[in-house]
């Protein structure tokens, strides 16, 4: 089965400044041949997983209960497979009807305050909502941060000094979306968040050398689960549109309703490792013949002599990069994105950021497909950064930092919750989560000691002193 998805931008290859021609000369320069040799290595494998995940279809996606993530035998196959897939569902993280009142106590929300912004204009479905009461209780539920810190416990840094926890979940407030059957409004075709061209900028992921071995020809190398290749990244240089600020582990949503394939959900390639690796390179190789039988062929593609300045499915200030069977034709996108299984209310899908993703076209169920964006975020210095002034708007009712234009957001809503709300719906740690509560620093490895320092510094800073050890190494 193959499917057609909306496409985001023109299906042909947007020529970009000279600058582009440049930096992708530099990005190869002197691994040419490497480079070259693996991608036909890339392409070898690209051919054997994409029938193995045509075949699997749904099943490709991993899933277990969370009454199961403290079965190590279970769990160890779950991670697994999550490490392999970069896309997962994890089953009844909150009960049915917990999650259900999240999204009837929302509702009530809307209907009882002012219209929000959000998309479309004229009858918003991807509501531009951050304090409703279901929003504040599901970021500061205790079992969706156990289920976070589990599958971020996934992740692993190369660094030993590398200043991020993942046994400590921080909140990042997103929207709430409330889909209607027969929407096309929201649909979104194969792509990947967390920025475009930045990939390959020097001052993008370069930064922190994120897809080195990528670009040295040793793409099996690579691995997408070090996070310390992801805590100096700049993913956003030109004030792209949905840009996040927080470094998010996971991408995901709760659902709110009873959700099958189809019905407004979504799809995902789970082929993590391939189609990051294919993504990268597709802008260094070009097709001697542009059709024919022959032209996926590994001998029909070359390393450009010059390099050109196209960088494919990737703008400055776009935000995303996109995807396409035009584009990128060896991942087979029409057979390789599979629809995630059926969804109810109390499940959680999360999807690593490099993974590749869309949403249905077109929402042909009966009933609504409603989410409540919640990623999974570690504690790291630039998300300790964020918190605080994420903080400083939930207090006030403005919107969240990233999506804030301006105006008076939720400030004068009837019903929007406060600090006590997030203590009575998950005490301390979920206070923690939120920045209102600071965390013990006498807790963990040193590493993580100094973070939680650091950190408490950020966020109470008439409390803690922060600037004695600045950049102390232990």
């Amino acid at each position: 089965m193959t499917v057609d998805f909306l496409s985001l931008q023109d299906p042909l290859p947007i020529p970009l400044s000279e600058r582009f021609a440049k930096i992708k000369k530099n990005l190869i320069a002197g691994n040419e041949r490497a480079v070259a040799n693996s991608w036909y290595r890339l392409l070898s494998q690209l051919r054997k997983e994409a029938d193995r995940i045509t075949a699997a279809g749904s099943d490709a996606i991993p899933t277990i209960d969370y009454f199961d993530i403290h079965d190590p035998v279970k769990a160890a196959i779950f991670r697994d497979a999550l490490k392999r897939r970069g896309v997962a569902i994890i089953r009844k993280v909150v009960p049915s009807n917990v999650a259900l009142s999240w999204k009837e106590e929302t509702q009530e929300y809307l209907m009882h305050n002012p219209p929000t912004k959000g998309i479309p204009s004229h009858d918003p479905q991807l509501h531009e909502m951050f304090w409703s009461p279901g929003q504040v209780r599901a970021r500061a539920d205790s079992r969706l941060l156990e289920v976070q810190r589990f599958v971020m416990r996934v992740w692993h840094s190369e660094d030993e000094y590398a200043l991020v926890s993942s046994n400590h979940p921080v909140a990042y407030a997103d929207r709430i979306r409330i889909r209607r059957p027969g929407d096309i409004t929201l649909a979104s075709g194969p792509h990947v968040d967390n920025g475009s061209v930045e990939r390959w900028e020097m001052d993008g992921y370069g930064r922190a050398g994120t897809y080195n071995k990528i670009f040295q020809g040793r793409w099996e190398e690579y691995d997408p689960w070090d996070s310390s290749t992801r805590l100096g990244v700049t993913s956003d240089l030109y004030n792209g549109v949905g840009s996040c600020s927080m470094f998010r582990m996971f991408q995901g949503w709760l659902s709110l309703s009873s959700t099958p394939p189809g019905s407004g959900s979504l799809h995902a390639c789970p082929m993590l490792h391939l189609t990051t690796a294919y993504l990268l390179l597709r802008p260094f190789f070009s097709p001697r013949f542009p059709s024919g039988p022959s032209f996926l062929h590994d001998t029909n593609w070359n390393l450009n002599v010059a390099q050109n300045t196209v960088i494919h499915g990737a703008l400055p200030g776009c935000g995303i990069q996109e995807l396409s069977d035009a584009l990128h034709p060896h991942l087979r996108l029409g057979r390789t994105m599979v629809p995630i299984p059926r969804v109810e209310p109390g499940d959680y899908v999360l999807w690593h950021p490099d993974a590749v993703h869309a949403v249905d076209t077109v929402h042909a169920g009966t009933a609504d497909a409603s989410v409540l964006y919640v990623p999974a975020c570690p504690l790291t210095q630039t998300n300790a950064l964020y918190l605080a002034r994420q903080r400083k708007a939930f207090l006030l009712g403005d919107p969240a930092p990233d999506f804030f234009e301006g105006g008076n957001g939720e400030r004068e809503f009837m019903g929007r919750p406060g600090v006590q709300d997030v203590n009575d719906a998950g005490g301390e740690e979920g206070l923690r989560s939120m920045g209102l509560m600071p965390w013990d620093e006498k807790r963990g490895v040193a590493v993580e000691r100094e973070l939680l320092r650091q950190a408490n510094g950020i966020l109470f800073p008439d409390r803690f002193d922060i600037m004695g050890r600045r950049g102390k190494r232990f």
